[in-house]
């Protein structure tokens, strides 16, 4: 299984590829994904800025997180926040579609994921986020309203956020002995569990001292 469940919290990483958003749209439609209207007005825009090489660890925060009632677009991104979770590039939406199939999602627990990134103004000038769904008539790349005040009526909503970022050219500029494997995954199950990315690294460094 490419991705964890925790604590109502779904994680992975994606790495990009430097694919422009028409780039996105060619690819995507040839492996029989949708891409809607909205979503291509989205990747073709300007705001739409994609990196290559750039590895992200995805921490996607399931609607059941929150209450019917306060389960609205700005106090989600108050709860990342909090976290010291990172704004993602919009890109991550074109990953994620891809990376999984309608069948894993809905193993998730989920039938949507929205892609918390710097909304884009659609077609008709108004702010969007990319968003995966599992629809019965296929796979797609669509978009939701990105306003500040929007509520999210369906506990089965995702909401994906970047808890870190590191980048193919910072990799290669680390030591010879990078940080073991066992204590990079502590260091994410901190993140998953709760602590910020401040507190991770002050955990770890507790642990490395036990060792």
């Amino acid at each position: 299984m490419s991705y964890t469940i925790k604590h109502n919290l779904i994680s992975f990483s994606v790495t990009s590829n430097g694919l422009s958003g028409k780039e996105w749209i060619t690819r995507l439609e040839s492996k029989g994904f949708h891409v809607g209207d909205y979503a291509k007005s989205l990747l073709r825009s300007d705001d739409f800025k994609p990196t290559n090489g750039v590895t992200t660890e995805i921490a996607i925060l399931k609607g059941m997180f929150f209450e019917d009632d306060e389960r609205i677009t700005k106090n989600i991104r108050s709860e990342a926040n909090r976290r010291e979770w990172i704004t993602p590039n919009a890109e991550i939406a074109c990953l994620i579609r891809e990376m999984f199939t309608d069948e894993e999602i809905e193993d998730m627990g989920l039938w949507a994921i929205i892609a918390m990134h710097k909304s884009i103004k659609d077609s008709d000038g108004n702010p969007n986020l990319l968003s995966v769904y599992r629809i019965d008539d296929g796979r797609w790349l669509d978009t939701t309203s990105g306003y500040p005040d929007d509520g999210w009526w369906d506990r089965e909503y995702g909401f994906a956020f970047a808890v870190s970022q590191v980048s193919t050219k910072s990799l290669e500029s680390q030591p010879s002995s990078p940080l073991p494997l066992e204590l990079r995954e502590f260091w994410k199950a901190c993140v998953i569990g709760g602590k910020t990315p401040k507190q991770a690294d002050e955990a770890m460094k507790a642990l490395k001292k036990l060792k």
